[in-house]
């Protein structure tokens, strides 16, 4: 529950923020007969985001395990590459957020028409409804405790939109740069759960090699599908499901937090880590301030003349 509920904060947040830049804009310019508009383009983005989570829930009743399995560990990789172009888009393109959308208002109102208002208000929260929805689904799907993970959602989400209006109003001051900057590291180390299960989704479809797969090494003494090091690369890395309950609320914490279920194979293992030192270390890189540019020092005024004088001397 806390790992959707600072889920749904963070992108609700941004998603808030976004509207209220939009909103600020058009009342400064006087122009409250478009928000109507920018509000249906807010709305839009809503119900697309939950149409897509309604048919994510309730269309693959009718599908094969496998298709269910391999459907789910291609969304899922879908939603680990959202939300790695969103951490870094957010890391690159906030500082000029609020003038990319004042120039986009500008633009609508001018050439665009007042119904251009309708698209940038969908296409400016649908990205985060989106990529909030297909993250969420992933997570459900991986600890299986719906009502609470969606619970924790919702919190999240009305806890966004109530601080993003006290922001907005200018009753609460709170450091952004710090909360996108700790949730974005937190959104890395979900992301790389969320990667971990499409892997063991897409080997239980069988579309990669795994333990449910003929490519499974066994172990000769028990006839099982090896686990430890002789169980590289695909077989089980660990199996600790006797200490850890797979369906327990400690094994569900672990899983909704960082991705640890109490059985993994080798290739989630791999694919974890990797994805933790490669995108982790570029995302930490970002953090570090810009170094200012280097003042040039002030050209002398004199030296053209003096140089001049000089030619015209030796000469």
């Amino acid at each position: 529950m806390l790992a959707t509920f600072l889920i749904g904060l963070r992108e609700g947040l941004e998603a808030a923020l976004v509207v209220g830049i939009l909103v600020a804009y058009l009342r400064r310019l006087g122009r409250q007969d478009a928000l109507p508009k920018l509000w249906a383009g807010v709305g839009l983005a809503i119900v697309l985001a939950l149409g897509i989570g309604a048919v994510l829930t309730f269309g693959a009743y009718e599908l094969t395990f496998t298709a269910q399995e391999l459907i789910g560990g291609l969304l899922s990789l879908l939603a680990v590459g959202m939300v790695t172009w969103m951490i870094f888009w957010m890391q690159r393109a906030g500082r000029t957020m609020k003038a990319t959308l004042e120039g986009g208002v500008d633009k609508a109102l001018t050439t665009g028409g007042l119904w251009a208002l309708v698209a940038i208000g969908f296409v400016s929260v649908s990205r985060e409804g989106i990529e909030t929805t297909l993250l969420l689904w992933s997570m459900v799907q991986s600890f299986g405790d719906a009502p609470t993970a969606i619970v924790g959602a919702l919190l999240g989400l009305a806890a966004a939109v109530v601080i993003g209006g006290l922001i907005s109003r200018g009753a609460v001051t709170l450091d952004l740069r710090r909360f996108f900057a700790w949730t974005g590291g937190f959104l890395v180390v979900v992301a790389a759960g969320v990667l971990a299960y499409a892997v063991m989704d897409l080997q239980e479809a069988g579309a990669i090699p795994g333990p449910f797969t003929p490519a499974a090494p066994i172990d000769p003494a028990t006839g099982d599908v090896a686990i430890g090091w002789a169980a590289f690369p695909f077989g089980w890395a660990f199996d600790v499901s006797t200490a850890i309950a797979p369906r327990g609320p400690l094994a569900a914490i672990l899983q909704a937090t960082v991705g640890f279920m109490p059985a993994m194979t080798w290739l989630q293992v791999v694919g974890w880590t990797l994805y933790i030192t490669i995108v982790g270390s570029f995302y930490v890189r970002g953090l570090r301030p810009r170094r200012p540019s280097t003042p040039q020092p002030a050209a002398d005024p004199d030296a053209a003349t003096k140089t001049s004088l000089a030619q015209q001397g030796a000469a």
